[in-house]
């Protein structure tokens, strides 16, 4: 059960890992990363932070060691940057949802495609 208080702070925390990455964490590993989401915990205490990275699949194995060893350091600035009673542990996870939504949508058009000719090819026979 998601509440109304885990999903103000996982969107603060979204937001705030975002700016850390992008301002002070400066890893050759870690490409065009973005931050899709975070889950929490009911007590706050630990964050599964989604990202997705743009590009192929040596530089999401990359980004993901670079993240992943980042994670101690964003952990403390988010304590110094946030006003919670704990700073949660990362978690950071690899968000393959854009991947499956565009394979998804290459497998419709295929469909498509597939009933489009078989519509052409009974209007022939008839």
């Amino acid at each position: 059960m998601t509440t109304q208080r885990m999903e103000s702070v996982g969107r603060e925390l979204q937001q705030e890992i975002a700016e850390i990455i992008r301002t002070e964490i400066d890893d050759p590993r870690i490409g065009f990363l973005t931050i899709t989401g975070v889950d929490l915990s009911p007590d706050l205490r630990h964050a599964r932070v989604y990202y997705s990275v743009l590009g192929d699949e040596q530089q999401k194995l990359d980004s993901g060691r670079g993240i992943r060893r980042a994670a101690r350091f964003i952990r403390g600035r988010l304590a110094e940057r946030l006003n919670l009673r704990y700073t949660p542990t990362l978690r950071f996870l690899i968000d393959e949802t854009p991947e499956r939504a565009q394979r998804i949508e290459q497998l419709l058009r295929q469909e498509a495609e597939e009933l489009e000719l078989d519509e052409e090819r009974e209007e022939d026979v008839t």
